[in-house]
């Protein structure tokens, strides 16, 4: 039987420091407002850096951390919602970064549930034989696409990103995974890409958004509080396991206040879960990896340990990845 695991994580956020008390020069807020309605106390935010290039520096990290050589990978998956171009893709331009040739990249727009999608697509992949070692980047630069203006998403957002090599193996790392999705006609979570302009088009008709992310806050928790329960629920009952079998969940970090929900209506203990959302912010498909890592480097697992990856996302999408930890 052929598995993937996680063999190593890598990661990158930019060095500059946005605090809570920094945005009352932008909107009406402060610490205590932030802090209280989302848990976040600071985000990193880029002073130049494109999203390719943080992926990069992220990906090189998780390579030199599994001790491979760069020629191994065979697959390179990226998850961004905030990708540079539209052509060439995220993964594309990673990949000539990282000067590979001749293997399939490309990226996978599932909003913050992108690097659970992006583990899923790269789990079948080893599975199935077609590949043996590939690298699963989560990357955003949200603070191009942030309505600075808007203090009820200006808060949540932050940059960064973070990787991990997936690797074919006889010994079980993820066990299985879930996702899904529902077609968002209501706009409740989005983010405007090109509006339609050509010289065949009445100009009056012509009224495409700002691209920047706008968001019903109320749906969304609502929307995120019961698709979290479900997709761990998914996950458990596909390995036939129970919350008594699983020792940490890293949820998406969006907001500390859907956390503490699924953990009370799930009756999970809060220590089982994995956060710092604190000094991040909401990274979108960036958060989960950059969890993972830093519990990772803080020795938090053990070998053998079980783990919940959990997310929604802008879509609207969900997913869950359940695996053991190998390293």
């Amino acid at each position: 039987m052929v598995y993937s695991k996680i063999i190593s994580t890598g990661v990158y956020v930019p060095a500059r420091i946005v605090k809570n008390d920094e945005l009352l020069k932008m909107v009406e807020t402060n610490d205590e407002w932030i802090t209280s309605r989302t848990g976040i106390k600071e985000r990193r935010i880029s002073s130049g850096e494109k999203t390719y290039q943080i992926a990069a520096k992220a990906a090189k990290e998780a390579i030199e951390n599994a001790g491979i050589e760069k020629e191994e990978i065979d697959m390179i998956i990226l998850a961004t919602i905030t990708p540079d171009f539209f052509m060439p893709s995220t993964a594309n331009l990673v990949q000539a970064e990282l000067g590979l040739d001749d293997i399939p990249s490309f990226d996978v727009t599932a909003g913050c549930t992108g690097f659970v999608y992006g583990l899923q697509i790269a789990d079948q992949f080893i599975k199935s034989k077609q590949s043996k070692t590939i690298l699963v980047i989560g990357a955003e630069v949200l603070s191009k696409v942030t309505d600075w203006s808007d203090r009820n998403t200006c808060v949540l957002f932050g940059d960064g990103a973070g990787a991990v090599i997936l690797k074919s193996s006889s010994q079980e790392g993820i066990i299985c995974t879930y996702t899904g999705s529902q077609g968002d006609l209501k706009g409740l979570l989005t983010l405007p890409a090109v509006p339609l302009k050509n010289p065949f088009l009445d100009i009056q008709n012509n009224n495409g958004g700002s691209s920047t992310i706008s968001m019903n806050g109320k749906e969304i928790f609502q929307f995120a509080t019961r698709i979290m329960i479900k997709s761990i629920s998914q996950v458990l009952n596909k390995s036939n396991l129970s919350m008594d079998d699983i020792d940490y969940i890293i949820p998406h970090q969006a907001n500390i206040r859907i956390i503490d929900y699924v953990a009370r209506k799930l009756k999970i203990e809060r220590e089982k879960f994995i956060i710092n959302l604190d000094h991040f912010g909401n990274t979108s498909s960036a958060s989960i990896p950059l969890a993972l890592n830093e519990a990772h480097k803080e020795k938090t697992f053990c070998p053998g340990d079980r783990i919940i990856m959990v997310a929604f996302g802008g879509g609207l999408t969900w997913g869950s990845a359940l695996l053991n930890w190998t390293m």
